[in-house]
């Protein structure tokens, strides 16, 4: 992430093309050419990134201001209506999203509104067909999904029923292409938006978290960073009272920072929303969402004083 040369303010990311491996550079430059394609034709929709140059080199856009849904759990009925009115927008133009299922691809503006952000699997329909009813009909439905998961009792009976009925289409793609797509941008190609992805957490997580209990551990949370040369690290806290040390064999994290006590809600759950923050090492961010709770600010303070990646790169 950068910004304009004549305007500090303004913060910019760019897509490279260039770091692609011979042998993939064609896909990658036709999936490019797709989100080009996707994000010309949304321009002006308010919630959309800016695009500000797409050529052979790369995809240059503003950066989207924004918390991914995951963090920003909204519950506010506004929010969500807002959602409904950018894809709205978004079908008007012909335009579908096609990745909107992924928290990750939602955010929450400064101002509360309702932003999405990683293009690559979006389509651009000249004709508003059966193919662009299904696919439209499905964005709504995991708008849908994200309402579920944090907002359920807003759910109208019409909106259940949407939820309900899964596509065919949809179904095959998510057995299917769906996974391979994902192997070929994100572990091949190193590809995300994540104003943040966490595969890592899934593919590598597990046999850490294993190892790392086998060793006394009493409990282990995980979280993805941008590693300094690009790509996607992953941060490990490990509540324990002495340094693991991990077979060498093994999948590793790239950080693991020991902490006396892991940061927890009322219920016993760990905050990995503020651990997330504090790998990314979004300060800011983090003393607006941990609020005004002494208990919770004493257990924070070591684990801020001993964070680990001390950069201000963000996910891309």
């Amino acid at each position: 992430m950068g910004h304009l040369a004549d305007d500090p303010e303004t913060k910019v990311v760019l897509r490279r093309l260039d770091g692609v491996p011979a042998w993939a550079r064609p896909l990658s430059q036709w999936l490019a050419r797709k989100e080009a394609r996707g994000l010309q034709a949304v321009q002006g929709i308010e919630g959309v990134p800016v695009l500000l140059e797409a050529d052979k080199g790369g995809i240059l856009r503003v950066w989207s201001e924004g918390t991914p849904l995951h963090l920003a759990k909204p519950s506010d009925p506004a929010w969500f209506r807002d959602a409904r009115r950018l894809l709205r927008d978004m079908r008007r133009r012909g335009v579908c999203h096609n990745d909107i299922a992924k928290p990750q691809n939602w955010l929450m503006t400064p101002d509360g509104r309702a932003a999405v952000i990683d293009f690559q699997l979006a389509s651009v329909h000249r004709r508003k067909g059966k193919l662009f009813r299904i696919a439209a009909r499905e964005d709504l439905r995991h708008m849908l999904k994200q309402k579920r998961s944090f907002a359920r009792d807003l759910l109208t009976p019409a909106e259940k029923n949407i939820l309900a009925r899964k596509s065919l289409p949809s179904r095959i793609w998510m057995a299917t292409g769906k996974k391979l797509y994902n192997f070929v941008t994100r572990r091949l190609m190193n590809w995300s938006d994540g104003e943040g992805t966490e595969n890592r957490i899934a593919e590598d997580g597990p046999a850490i978290r294993d190892a790392l209990l086998a060793q006394g551990a009493r409990d282990v949370a995980f979280a993805a960073y941008a590693l300094p040369a690009g790509g996607v690290g992953l941060y490990a806290f490990v509540e324990t009272v002495s340094d693991p040390d991990i077979a060498e064999n093994g999948p590793k994290p790239n950080l693991l920072q020991v902490v006396a006590a892991l940061p927890r809600d009322a219920d016993g759950m760990v905050r990995t929303d503020l651990l997330d923050l504090i790998a990314t090492n979004r300060l800011d961010e983090l003393d607006q969402l941990r609020g005004d709770d002494p208990a919770l600010a004493q257990v924070l303070h070591p684990i801020v004083a001993g964070r680990l990646n001390l950069t201000d790169r963000s996910m891309k």
